[in-house]
């Protein structure tokens, strides 16, 4: 049982007199002996006296445990933290660029029906990035078309009607970008908010392929119109199958020479998933960019952030510096934009929240993912954890000659969340710090909200809970993550986090160094192209630009720094 060591305790308060003795008022005026007149006065008199004694408490209490928010109970609904209980949540006022996000959303929205979406500022820390005005109006101008495209509207049902044709004539009015739902739920948040930077690019409408959870786990970001593509598509029972041999394939167009330049195809697929190969690549040259632009339809399918190499097309950035003045915050903005959890996941972020990490002077979020084949935990893995943590003076060290230990009279308090698929980790942390002091007198608490023993990323639940221990590591003040995973990566870019990042151990040994700081809270790239478009060879694009470079987890990869 995962116990929580800063529980505020109840302080009953009793109505006394003189000492220890509680009043009783039928002591003080005995009815008996009075006559019927003094009776209906006495009566009248001890009624008020209670009255007024009752009211005392209840000032007394109120003074004590100040509390102006209302308490939701339940699953399926969050709690708003009263900040004069839960010191470390912040406080705030009527002040909507706070609750907006400093214009980064809109408003408009029932707050009801999401509650994560205004609500989220109030456990977190303000983000030192602010968004560009250029974004925010980008973002409304967006919003406006979506909400003139968007499904069931004249113009999208116009669109549909295309699908029927090979090539089309013209420009229609509205044009398309279809996000396929695929792969594991970090892969999905990082994939769609690279996908949505791209319809921004282009002036497309972006439509969500629910797939098996995608409205279980998150609100409507646009206002007044659903992102979620239609269950009526006619193409929806061909997204499992598409893959580089499709007919429509760009790739395969590209590598067939099957482009005609006088014509327009009504729809294409892009296969931008981590197996592809260098004519499916061609997505981020230029001159195929003019090509694609003109398609009214896209349907993509891709498990990568690829917002590193859209900084390398010379038609966006332009425009992404606009959008970006601070350009390793594409993620951190569009994170926070897009993905609100509803309702019944927020209340497991709350509700746990709440229990294990509110009173802590101090919160650490320890993400671990393994690897390696096998039952864990791991001795390395373990190790490695415990240098990282101390050399990094995250944790403190513990001393194993206890009449030794430092006595501090107000001890700091350091709550260490811990996310894995094994509890071994979080375990043997707990264990170390129970069974020995801290040198520096710290009490640390040691938290892990689940254990699922391996991903289960078809389960409706399971995916649930991922997206509440990705929000909660979001909400830490120091955070360490293991290299490779896209589950960190989504954490450290809501929370606006540079982490330290466990570097991936070979042949089951722990790395020296342990641990390294990102250079930047941005997600890395993992399969980014290797190509120059105009010299149509084979090029580092790690050395392009200086914001564009290799990971610290994944040398081949890129990221904006």
């Amino acid at each position: 049982m995962d116990q929580n060591p800063y529980r505020r305790r109840s302080s009953p308060i009793r109505t006394t007199t003189g000492g220890s003795k509680s009043v009783n008022f039928s002591e003080l005026f005995p009815m008996k002996y009075l006559s019927s007149g003094t009776k209906k006065l006495t009566r009248t008199f001890t009624t008020c006296l209670i009255l007024f004694s009752v009211l005392v408490a209840f000032s007394m209490i109120f003074h004590q445990h100040p509390s102006h928010s209302i308490r939701i109970m339940g699953f399926a609904e969050a709690r708003v933290l009263d900040a004069g209980v839960f010191p470390n949540v912040t406080n705030i006022d009527s002040n909507d660029s706070d609750k907006l996000l400093g214009g980064l959303l809109a408003s408009g929205f029932n707050e009801e029906s999401c509650l994560s979406r205004y609500q989220a500022v109030l456990y977190r820390k303000p983000s030192p990035y602010k968004p560009s005005p250029y974004l925010v109006s980008k973002l409304r101008n967006y919003e406006m078309l979506h909400k003139r495209c968007g499904p069931g509207t004249e113009s999208y049902k116009k669109a549909l009607k295309l699908l029927d044709q090979e090539h089309i004539d013209g420009d229609g009015e509205c044009k398309y970008v279809v996000w396929v739902s695929f792969s594991g739920l970090g892969n999905r948040i990082l994939s769609l908010a690279s996908v949505f930077l791209y319809a921004l690019l282009t002036d497309r409408v972006l439509l969500v392929d629910r797939g098996k959870d995608m409205d279980d786990l998150f609100c409507e970001p646009f206002p007044g119109m659903s992102w979620l593509l239609p269950l009526d598509f006619p193409m929806m029972d061909q997204f499992d199958g598409l893959n580089q041999k499709s007919s429509r394939c760009y790739g395969d167009i590209v590598k067939n020479q099957a482009i005609d330049t006088e014509k327009t195809f009504s729809y294409l697929y892009l296969h931008l998933v981590h197996d592809y190969g260098d004519h499916d690549k061609m997505f981020f040259c230029e001159g195929d960019q003019n090509l694609i632009g003109k398609v009214p339809w896209l349907i993509v399918k891709t498990d990568n952030y690829f917002v590193p190499s859209l900084w390398l097309i010379p038609g966006f950035d332009d425009e992404l510096n606009k959008l970006f003045p601070q350009k390793a915050t594409v993620f951190h903005h569009l994170g926070r934009y897009l993905f609100h959890p509803t309702n019944q996941v927020w209340g497991l972020v709350t509700r746990y929240y709440e229990a294990y990490l509110s009173h802590a002077d101090e919160k650490i979020g320890i993400q671990v993912r393994v690897f390696d084949e096998g039952a864990g935990p791991f001795q390395h893995v373990m190790d490695q954890i415990s240098s990282c943590t101390q050399k990094e003076k995250l944790l403190p060290e513990v001393d194993t000659l206890v009449e030794r230990s430092r006595q501090v009279r107000t001890p700091k308090h350091k709550a260490v969340l811990v996310t894995s698929l094994s509890s071994g980790y979080s375990e043997n942390l707990k264990s170390m710090y129970w069974e020995y002091p801290t040198i520096t007198g710290e009490i640390i608490g040691v938290h892990q909200p689940s254990q699922e023993g391996y991903q289960q990323t078809e389960k409706k639940m399971h995916n649930g809970k991922a997206l509440a221990e990705m929000y909660l590591l979001s909400l830490t003040d120091n955070l360490v993550t293991s290299a490779w995973s896209t589950f960190g990566y989504v954490a450290q870019g809501l929370g606006g986090l540079k982490p330290w990042i466990l570097y991936k151990p070979e042949n089951r040994t722990a790395p020296d160094p342990a641990c390294g700081r990102a250079m930047s809270m941005e997600p890395c790239f993992h399969a980014p192209p290797f190509y120059d478009c105009k010299a149509k060879t084979g090029i580092d694009t790690g050395k392009l630009v200086p914001h564009v470079r290799h990971c610290e987890d994944m040398s081949w990869g890129l990221k904006l720094v």
